[in-house]
């Protein structure tokens, strides 16, 4: 259950972190930011940044939960 409630945080802290970034124009190395498209909706996205993400609030999420 802590890993459903870990992806919440983690997607808006990757959309957030990458928008600010990507805006920019960075690629911020090993984020690896990348300028994506859904149909006519334009947003950044890092993979690296949201598994990171997600695992830092998934191991916070479940130390609360013990």
């Amino acid at each position: 259950m802590s890993f459903f409630k870990a992806l919440i945080p983690g997607f808006l802290l990757t959309w957030i972190v990458s928008g600010i970034i990507g805006s920019n124009g960075s690629q911020a190395g090993i984020l690896a930011i990348q300028h994506s498209f859904i149909g006519e909706h334009v947003f950044y996205w890092s993979w690296p940044l949201f598994l990171a993400g997600t695992g830092l609030f998934w191991a916070l999420f479940w130390m609360m939960d013990s």
